[in-house]
């Protein structure tokens, strides 16, 4: 039996369901987090080349941003920069330099959760993305949690309720 979530469009499987309903008092997400200080990121007012470079030295698909004040404003990815080149017919790294993170970045993808978001909530979230960044009440960068983290963590609690 499959039962569908409005919430982000996806059939949740029974195994889903048993998950998100095991009655266990929610725990805070905190306990997955990476924090910034371990965390790739980029400052809304880098380059294009500054950019691409820490996204290959990291080995990344996709990199958070944030503003000076540690501001979480979103995403980029690869893809992202693929379509800059393709639209700007420039295809240099030297000239990347005259192009901001800004100019790049799509609003409104890889949105990040708040620092007391629920398990259950964040479990929805890693399926459609490989992070989720995570903020505080200002809106400040905390760090990530990976999708690995969270599948680790619903495992353990499979294995948990098993015994």
């Amino acid at each position: 039996m499959q039962r569908y979530n409005r919430a982000n469009g996806r059939e949740l499987m029974d195994t889903e369901r048993k998950l998100m309903d095991t009655g266990r008092k929610e725990e805070n997400i905190i306990l997955l987090l990476t924090p910034k200080a371990t965390v790739a990121f980029l400052y809304d007012h880098c380059s294009l080349r500054q950019g691409l470079e820490k996204m290959r030295y990291h080995g990344y698909t996709a990199i958070p941003v944030i503003t000076k004040d540690g501001t979480y404003i979103g995403t980029v990815s690869e893809g992202d920069f693929l379509w800059h080149l393709l639209d700007s017919d420039v295809y240099t790294m030297k000239l990347q330099e005259e192009y901001s993170i800004l100019d790049i970045l799509r609003k409104g993808w890889n949105l990040a959760v708040k620092i007391d978001t629920i398990m259950n909530e964040l479990l929805l979230r890693v399926m459609d993305q490989n992070f989720v960044p995570v903020i505080d009440d200002r809106g400040k960068f905390m760090g990530i949690i990976t999708r690995k983290d969270v599948i680790k963590y619903y495992y353990n609690l499979m294995k948990t309720n098993k015994t």
